[in-house]
């Protein structure tokens, strides 16, 4: 029986317009997901069999008697063979006999991928050529699609952030949400209010690195009070619009590190000895240190006069490991960023109980460091200088 079964491809090889019985598509849209001991569009269906021996296959001629034959056999078996032709190559495939969806009048059935139940193959009668191309279809998706094997490692996840993140409870990295206003209905306008922002920023002396920006997803509730106060129009075209918004999301470094300070009070010392104020864009910076202070002593002054002798401010990014960088920009227009009266309070109240404090700065670029100070940021992403 299995030699019908060649006599038969070589009878149809001789015309090119002859009829063969083809896996037309497949129902799974998951390329990717392909693999070769599937039915994949272009194999040529020589043949079926029960039992998968060489001459027990079946030969097949049209789809509509190969769909009469499986629904004979759909019910005793679970599992059938297939023997496809795929370019010069013979290939069995084990395959399920399912029904086609939609064929409810009149039954019809075909083949589904014995390992993935969304792999279901559609048959049709169609010629060599166009066999061929599909084949050739085929190849160039299992060949994208097809990756190295992969496996689980060990990573010793506790040394490497002890060794790459001196201070564990900072993440480096800072982002600010922008809110679109009540008068923007295009993203283009919000991210343009976005990028002002960061150029606002740098432009008034905070060492800031640009890393990525994004849209983002916003549910039409809760952020969005204000303007649905403000604007019912402006709240029913929300609504018609899916109910949700887009929001930017911008990525930055803190300059090109983060240095940390420890500031330890003397006895009788009621300040630590610097003086903060806060930038137009929520940024919290030193703008005096007094000599002679814990500022002073734990090499700030020093930092400080560098900065602004080089036109850069002298950040604070972090205090406590709690980050003071502004969070986001509301729908009314407000930045939301760190209290500095709460700051203040956090001071004194630690002077007063004569507690250190730890304080993360930002680096900015060509700068010195007036004593040996963990640092971790932009620049401890960059490889190593190679010595010449």
């Amino acid at each position: 029986m299995v030699k019908s079964c060649f006599i038969y491809w070589e009878d149809m090889a001789t015309s090119d317009h002859q009829a063969l019985v083809c896996v037309r598509q497949v129902k799974q849209e998951v390329a990717e997901e392909w693999d070769e001991s599937m039915p994949l569009p272009g194999d040529i269906i020589e043949g079926f069999s029960e039992h998968g021996a060489d001459d027990s296959f079946l030969p097949v001629k049209a789809t509509s008697e190969l769909s009469s034959q499986l629904g004979k056999i759909n019910q005793r078996v679970e599992f059938i063979w297939i023997k496809v032709r795929r370019g010069d190559t013979l290939v069995k495939l084990q395959a399920r006999v399912v029904q086609q969806r939609g064929s409810i009048l009149q039954r019809k059935y075909t083949i589904q991928a014995a390992t993935d139940n969304r792999h279901v193959a559609e048959l049709g009668d169609l010629t060599l050529d166009q066999c061929n191309e599909l084949q050739e279809m085929s190849r160039r998706v299992n060949k994208r699609g097809r990756e190295f094997r992969r496996s689980g490692m060990n990573y010793d996840w506790k040394m490497k952030v002890a060794t790459y993140m001196p201070d564990q409870c900072c993440s480096v990295i800072s982002s600010i949400l922008f809110m679109p206003l009540a008068s923007e209905y295009c993203i283009h306008t919000t991210t343009a209010r976005c990028m002002a922002w960061f150029s606002a920023a740098i432009s008034s002396g905070v060492p800031l690195v640009f890393v990525n920006i994004q849209t983002e997803l916003i549910p039409s509730t809760g952020e969005t009070h204000f303007w649905k106060r403000e604007t019912a129009t402006y709240k029913q075209k929300i609504n018609n619009a899916t109910q949700i918004m887009h929001g930017i999301r911008l990525w930055f470094l803190p300059g090109l590190a983060e240095i940390s300070f420890v500031l330890v009070p003397r006895p009788r010392e009621v300040r630590f000895g610097m003086e903060i104020k806060r930038t137009e864009e929520g940024f919290v910076c030193i703008y005096s240190v007094i000599t002679g202070s814990a500022a002073d002593r734990a090499g700030m002054r020093q930092l400080y006069e560098e900065s602004s002798a080089s036109g850069f401010l002298l950040v604070i990014s972090r205090l406590q490991c709690k980050s003071i960088m502004p969070s986001n920009a509301c729908s009314g227009g407000l930045v939301h960023c760190c209290d500095q009266s709460e700051i203040k309070e956090i001071l004194s109240s630690a002077i007063e109980q004569y507690e250190t404090i730890q304080l993360h700065v930002m680096a900015w670029p060509n700068q010195t460091r007036p004593i040996p100070t963990p640092a971790v940021g932009f620049a401890n992403l960059l490889p190593p200088k190679s010595e010449s």
